[in-house]
């Protein structure tokens, strides 16, 4: 991390090396999820997708994001209990309330830093560059399909799956 650390302040000296973001988590509990940046300062407000060639990504944070060395820090939302390893992703809040009736079962769960629609949905970037609207894709497509994703994931979960994704996570 200290390697990290110092080439992110070498590559991109103006902003922060630390970003956080509200999320929800467990029962629908918001928290801060700890992540390297990768974008540039203010870029929130341009939307909640990031698509392959998305002008708001560093260059540095391009490497850190394909490598997803940038999901590095979120070992400190375990440690502390916010995620585990293995789960659903955590949503922004917007996304999670629009979970409805037994969609919402997936809230039961702590978020993970990775999950069968982490590993379906590993290149998003890459889908969501090719299509002519990715926010709506994202919300019409994609997220409609994590989610029921992640309630499979839910209702077969064993300790077995969990290592089989990671495993995955890890090599492919």
């Amino acid at each position: 991390m200290l390697v990290v650390y110092i080439l992110h302040k070498i590559r991109m000296p103006k902003g922060d090396f630390l970003y956080r973001q509200v999320r929800v988590g467990k029962d629908g509990r918001l928290f801060k999820i700890f992540k390297i940046r990768t974008l540039r300062d203010n870029s929130e407000a341009s939307g909640s997708v990031t698509v392959a060639d998305d002008e708001r990504i560093l260059p540095f944070g391009r490497w850190l994001r394909e490598s997803k060395v940038d999901t590095f820090l979120e070992l400190i939302n375990i440690l502390i209990g916010d995620m585990s390893f293995v789960g659903p992703r955590p949503d922004v809040p917007g996304y999670a309330d629009k979970l409805e009736g037994d969609d919402r079962i997936i809230l039961k769960m702590r978020p993970g830093l990775t999950g069968p629609a982490s590993i379906k949905y590993r290149h998003e970037d890459q889908i969501l560059v090719q299509q002519a609207d990715p926010q709506k894709y994202n919300d019409e497509v994609i997220w409609p399909d994590k989610v029921k994703i992640n309630k499979e994931y839910y209702e077969n979960w064993s300790l077995w799956s969990d290592v089989k994704i990671l495993w995955k996570t890890i090599f492919g």
